[in-house]
């Protein structure tokens, strides 16, 4: 009894997602727009500061290979 209850309610899952129905779906769009601001702040803050965070991250890396 309980399969039946799972793949019905797979079954109607499946069709609300078919018709456009699902709330969790979600707004394509909308992750578009946080990915490309996502990546802007990136590049905003590693444009002016590059020098400095490659300097950073390669003396940890010494200090971390080295042993000090």
């Amino acid at each position: 009894m309980r399969l039946v209850t799972v793949f019905l309610a797979v079954l109607v899952a499946l069709a609300a997602r078919l018709r456009g129905d699902d709330p969790e779906r979600g707004d394509v769009p909308g992750w578009v727009m946080i990915t490309v601001m996502t990546a802007a702040l990136v590049l905003a803050i590693l444009i002016p500061f590059r020098e400095a965070i490659v300097d950073a991250v390669s003396n940890a890396l010494d200090s971390v290979t080295t042993g000090g």
